[in-house]
């Protein structure tokens, strides 16, 4: 095990269109950005960064490998925690976020509810249950 692997400083998510994921972020989460131009938006969330980079400068932070489409699946599942995921599921259909599944309990004693960004980035909100 590699040590100083044990924090997350930036995730960088691949946009198809900076400007509304730049708004989902800021207006829906109320995020604060700290920076932008006109290839990438950074914002602060908790202790880490989201970098919304466009998906044409994509392939040179991660060739050889391929730069995947905009809807060709969902390659990844972000988790923030919340005390109450009802709550927060309203508060995100009031900003038009449209539920990919949930409020529901999970075996795992976490309520959950799954929805996503403009570019098919899927977010979850997960409460710990009583007695967990």
């Amino acid at each position: 095990m590699i040590k100083a692997l044990n924090e997350i400083e930036v995730v960088t998510l691949f946009v198809e269109d900076l400007a509304a994921a730049q708004e989902f972020y800021v207006g829906v989460f109320g995020l604060e950005v700290v920076y932008h131009d006109d290839e990438s938006a950074v914002v602060r969330l908790g202790p880490m960064m989201l970098n919304l980079l466009r998906r044409e400068q994509a392939p040179e932070l991660v060739e050889p490998a391929t730069v995947a489409g905009a809807r060709s699946g969902v390659r990844a599942l972000f988790t923030i925690r919340v005390a109450n995921v009802d709550g927060v599921c309203a508060e995100l259909e009031q900003h038009g976020v449209r539920l990919l599944n949930g409020p529901m309990d999970r075996p795992w004693r976490r309520r959950t509810a799954a929805f996503a960004d403009p570019d098919g980035n899927v977010w979850e909100v997960a409460q710990i249950l009583e007695g967990s």
